[in-house]
């Protein structure tokens, strides 16, 4: 068996998604499973096409991998119907039938409830979906007709695929930072964002990871409120060419050089056994595009150098631009 679980380190925006889709097309995975809810999206460049998926797995793009949404997924029926027919996956795309619904109540919620104020929500619903699935009073995916054609049993599924030797992906959204029980409380989202947690969510137990793949961003960002070490002004992020805009959300982007202890902290709450680091070509133009260690220039080499000799964990996959293939892989 061969199962990756692929982790996010920082406040989410890492880059997620352009290592699973390069995953998807290099390593040909079975199975995707994705975690979390509607409030992240994995960015997926493909054949010309930019791709915000909010709901969808980003391995997608291989088309013979089986798509799935698990247990522990809040889903917004809406967006992922909506996704199902922009990927064009309806054959091959299977949600657990006990996976949580965010209704438009949720949104509404989201939006005004005073306690979250200042806290910097997306508004997407899901901390008020998550709170009614702890009153047990939610309604889950089973009960929703449009999803019927959808539903399965995500943890049985990937069990027999472990089982078969099958490859697996457990695609895990936003970062470590944000995580309920980790992160920068109270300036955290809903749930726990953790390797385990993405395990649990999938249910598939923790000896039955073979990889934790963390991913790093070359320089740090977050959206919403809370604090974060290093904070940069936009004027300064412009200029340095760290100025991003959210994905999933259109919100503006904070940003903060690279923090080495919040990357220590990082790989060891996850358990981190690999790790990607990406835009390093934002960070130093020269590695644009470049799909060899060696081509690195020395200063690049040194920064990837240290974050591995700060976090104990090798760096394997480096991103160098947008597209899936912009990437040095250095796996044996």
């Amino acid at each position: 068996m061969t199962c990756t679980v692929i982790a996010g380190a920082f406040w989410g925006d890492e880059g997620k998604g352009k290592i699973i889709s390069y995953l998807a097309l290099k390593d040909k995975p079975d199975l995707c499973v994705r975690t979390g809810s509607v409030n992240a999206a994995h960015t997926v460049y493909f054949q010309g096409k930019r791709y915000a998926l909010h709901m969808v797995p980003g391995a997608f793009i291989h088309g013979n991998c089986r798509l799935l949404l698990g247990a522990g997924a809040n889903i917004h029926v809406k967006q992922l119907l909506e996704e199902i027919r922009l990927t064009g996956v309806e054959d091959r795309i299977g949600v657990d039938r006990q996976a949580s619904i965010i209704e438009e109540k949720h949104s509404i919620q989201d939006k005004t409830s005073a306690h979250l104020k200042g806290i910097g929500t997306t508004g997407w619903g899901v901390g008020p979906a998550i709170e009614e699935r702890v009153r047990r009073t939610a309604k889950l995916a089973k009960d929703i007709p449009e999803l019927k054609p959808y539903l399965t049993e995500v943890a049985e599924e990937v069990n027999q695929a472990l089982d078969k030797g099958k490859r697996v992906i457990l695609e895990g959204t936003q970062g470590l930072l944000l995580s309920l029980f980790h992160g920068t409380y109270p300036y955290v989202t809903g749930r726990d964002t953790s390797a385990a947690a993405i395990c649990s969510e999938a249910g598939v137990g923790p000896t039955r990871v073979n990889e934790v793949l963390l991913v790093y961003k070359a320089f740090m960002t977050r959206v919403g409120a809370g604090p974060m070490p290093g904070e940069l002004s936009k004027e300064e992020a412009v200029k340095r060419g760290w100025f991003e805009i959210a994905a999933g959300t259109g919100r503006e982007r904070r940003s903060a050089p690279f923090d080495f202890e919040l990357a220590k902290k990082a790989a060891k709450i996850n358990g981190a056994t690999q790790a990607a680091v990406t835009k390093l070509d934002v960070l130093y133009p020269s590695c644009k595009g470049v799909r060899t260690y060696d081509e690195l220039p020395a200063e690049a080499k040194q920064f990837i150098s240290e974050i591995e000799n700060r976090t104990d964990v090798p760096i394997v996959l480096i991103g160098t631009g947008p597209r899936p293939w912009d990437i040095v892989d250095r796996r044996k």
